[in-house]
């Protein structure tokens, strides 16, 4: 992902897979917090206390810099790591993928066990689904009056996301969300617009769906 967008849940994902009488139940949620997927890890030991393994991964912060696993008793490197590959590879974050199972009575050997939880975990992904979000600045445009109407249509025009109009005693303010590296060019869009005489405010950093 670029440094100006990357991939969240677009809701909640889940999978079932069954494979030589053991079931495995896939779960993946949107988190903003390593609690919060924590959380989801310990709801699940409660929901289905009867089953044997409830392994997990995630991953947090839009650089996904904090990455967790956990085989939760299954061969080491069998089901956690793999389920976190999933949601790297897919470069997907602030996620958390929970994969239950009960056991069916027949070992699945080391490969076996790697695919089984990929699969539910990919199969839980792709049913959340992803959405993009992306880095935007908050941008407040006070012109004229006069000026109002067609400042606002050519932003429009252009792509530009007027996200708010506010009408004050003598002038209008259009709160804007725009690309980083857009500012300059929308700057000099208002001074063209305005005949210099619109006020431009940059605001804060946000991400946005």
């Amino acid at each position: 992902m670029g440094r100006d967008h990357y991939l969240v849940p677009a809701g909640d994902g889940d999978a079932t897979i069954e494979i030589k009488g053991s079931r495995f139940l896939g779960w993946v949620r949107r988190v903003d917090s390593e609690e919060e997927a924590r959380a989801y890890v310990a709801q699940a030991r409660r929901d289905f206390f009867d089953a044997r393994h409830h392994c997990s991964a995630f991953v947090i912060g839009a650089d996904g810099a904090l990455q967790r696993s956990n085989d939760d008793g299954e061969p080491s490197g069998t089901a956690g790591a793999p389920m976190l590959e999933v949601l790297v590879r897919r470069e997907v974050r602030d996620v958390v993928a929970v994969v239950t199972r009960w056991f069916g009575g027949t070992l699945l050997g080391a490969g076996g066990l790697v695919r089984a939880y990929s699969e539910t975990t990919a199969a839980a992904l792709d049913a959340a689904g992803v959405v993009r979000r992306e880095r935007r600045v908050l941008v407040s445009v006070e012109v004229g009056h006069t000026d109002a109407g067609k400042v606002e249509n050519e932003l429009r025009s252009r792509g530009v996301e007027v996200t708010g109009v506010a009408y004050g005693a003598q002038t209008v303010r259009l709160d804007v969300a725009a690309w980083p590296d857009a500012v300059d060019s929308l700057r000099e869009q208002v001074a063209v617009l305005t005949r210099g005489a619109g006020d431009l405010r940059v605001g804060e950093s946000v991400w946005m769906p």
